[in-house]
């Protein structure tokens, strides 16, 4: 197998240098075309050189996890910088043959009935909340934030992601029912009610984050105007002046895009105003890393444009503004790696060496995704009213400046 191994790798590397280091000790230097970073590896089995040869885009972060593939003369996130560009380039025939294989059976990885909706959900977000507060900004907000002028803290940044939003729901007189889709531990909830003088109702598929939220309702006084739900989406039976979801659409799954924004135009009032924000690709329709799938966010998928929009015109609903976020997530990402990595005995002390190592490979990888491989952010605007909202986008910078003042 290291004879197959070493073939592909030699038509893999098209960029840069990948040293590698096999179990015997001997070591080959890969030199690409291009020019690009430098990494080594070392291969410490024969069961690692094997299953990198038929299915690297699990076994390579399976191999990091147990300890059978390791960086060397270099950082994790240097290793998957050099791999993941290189994985941009056709050549690893076997990679090709899965991928083609994993996007013919997406309708079925992507098949996210209620039922396993919750597993999906529970599997990432009912993790100990402690593992969260190691990274994240102290509002917990779990996506993509907001750099005006990148040079903000985390917290700042945040901030300014969820007034960024708040401006694009036109919450011109208080008192809107809001109704938050994938609502989180509730940070964009809370800040409707208190800042915007919202009513909102804030619906979750995870128990944990769900007792979270209703729990900082309680300690700031909103119970009266925030409430938290355990709710599919699909179970809906009211209407909304206003509905917002952040990092909740990559759960759909694309065969339930349609029924998505079916439920949007059914439970939003005439003239109400939607915001979607969610993780997205440049490059066309394609499928999710299968270890990102297995284990970290299962069911999970970042859409192309072009299958959003594909769903959006079936719906009847107007797409009255379009915002794409290329970097923000990657500076996001960043900040959370630097957290965790300063806060990783605290990790392997709440699960073990291996679940750290298993988020570091994630944050790392998810970071790389937005820098070498395409993916971005996107906010869309969505309304069933052709007049819903102003006719230029001046009322978003007027309200987003009043909110920063």
């Amino acid at each position: 197998m290291k004879r197959l191994l070493d073939q592909i790798l030699r038509h893999f590397i098209s960029s840069g240098r990948l040293h590698v280091t096999w179990p015997e000790g001997d070591k080959t230097v890969y030199i690409g075309r291009n020019t690009g970073p430098e990494a080594g590896m070392v291969l410490r089995d024969s069961a690692a050189e094997r299953s990198l040869a038929l299915n690297p885009g699990l076994a390579f972060g399976e191999g990091y996890m147990n300890g059978s593939i390791a960086p060397v003369g270099c950082t994790l996130y240097q290793l998957l910088d050099l791999l993941m560009l290189n994985a941009m380039s056709p050549g690893h025939l076997p990679e090709q043959i899965a991928a083609g294989f994993r996007f013919a059976c997406r309708s079925w990885i992507q098949f996210n009935p209620i039922q396993r909706s919750r597993q999906n959900v529970a599997h990432h977000y009912d993790l100990d909340s402690r593992l969260y507060e190691l990274f994240l900004d102290k509002d917990r907000q779990y996506s993509c934030a907001y750099f005006r002028t990148g040079q903000e803290t985390l917290d700042e940044a945040q901030s300014a992601k969820k007034h960024h939003i708040a401006s694009k729901l036109l919450l011109n007189r208080p008192g809107l029912e809001v109704l938050d889709i994938g609502c989180g531990w509730g940070g964009m909830a809370l800040t409707l009610a208190r800042d915007y003088g919202a009513i909102v109702t804030g619906i979750t598929l995870s128990e944990e984050q769900l007792s979270v939220a209703r729990q900082r309702a309680r300690d700031e006084g909103l119970e009266g105007r925030v409430r938290f739900e355990m709710l599919d989406y699909r179970n809906l039976q009211r209407r909304f002046d206003r509905i917002v979801s952040v990092g909740m659409f990559e759960h759909v799954g694309v065969r339930h895009y349609q029924q998505f924004f079916d439920i949007i135009k059914k439970s939003l009032v005439q003239d109400g105003v939607a915001l979607v924000h969610s993780i997205g690709r440049m490059d066309g329709p394609g499928t999710t890393n299968p270890w990102i799938n297995k284990y970290i966010f299962p069911g999970g998928y970042s859409p192309a444009l072009s299958e959003v929009f594909a769903a959006t015109e079936k719906s009847g609903l107007w797409v009255t503004d379009c915002e794409i976020l290329r970097l923000h997530y990657a500076k996001t990402i960043a900040i959370w790696r630097e957290r965790f990595a300063a806060n990783r005995a605290k990790a392997v002390a709440l699960y073990d060496e291996r679940f750290a190592r298993m988020f570091e490979f994630y944050l790392d990888a998810a970071e790389l995704s937005f820098r070498v491989q395409g993916h971005m952010n996107f906010q869309i605007q969505l309304s069933p009213a052709i007049e819903a909202v102003p006719l230029t986008r001046d009322y978003m910078a007027e309200a987003e400046n009043a909110a920063a003042l």
